[in-house]
């Protein structure tokens, strides 16, 4: 396994969204992850891409997403495998980055499907399983699992941000370090 860096490290977000959001048993922590890993993404100049499956029934992603970001590539979907995209697929590509922090709704479906692919592609997905959701425990927990057994890292936003930072002579520790206090 390659320790996470920031230079290899792209942040990929699936359809964290205003309806799927509501429809999952976590909302309240996935929320507040999910903008704190937008918010160190944005810290620490890593390229986020954003998916929204079909916006415009769904709603689009959640604000406290948006708002944390300076920038950002969205890409609307109807697919749930969201690097069934050709054009996604090489955009990602073009990063030049193979580590992919990931995490999303619903992780048992839209996020498992492009972990997998994502692996299948040659890169490195860890799995932020803290800013995932599902309808149901019993759908997320089989979710993690299931990845882990096809090579996806599954970790917490903390260890991401840590393992990101590499130690407190980091620049960016203590404003990274106040996301999560």
């Amino acid at each position: 396994m390659t320790i996470l860096n920031t230079e290899n490290s792209l942040l990929l977000i699936i359809d964290v969204q205003d309806k799927l959001l509501n429809a999952v048993f976590n909302a309240g922590t996935l929320e507040k992850q999910s903008e704190i890993m937008a918010k160190a993404a944005s810290l620490l100049g890593i390229p986020v891409f954003i998916t929204e499956q079909y916006p415009k029934g769904l709603g689009g992603t959640i604000p406290a997403i948006k708002n944390a970001l300076s920038e950002a590539f969205y890409q609307e979907k109807t697919a749930f495998n969201a690097v069934s995209d050709m054009d996604f697929l090489a955009a990602l590509k073009n990063s030049g980055r193979k580590q992919v922090l990931l995490f999303g709704i619903e992780t048992h479906i839209c996020v498992h499907q492009t972990a997998s692919s994502l692996i299948d592609n040659g890169f490195e997905v860890h799995l932020v399983k803290d800013a995932c959701g599902s309808r149901t425990l019993d759908e997320y927990i089989n979710a993690l699992k299931y990845m882990r057994d096809y090579g996806v890292h599954i970790k917490t936003t903390e260890m991401v941000l840590f393992e990101l930072l590499k130690g407190a002579k980091n620049p960016k520790f203590k404003e990274i370090q106040a996301l999560i206090k």
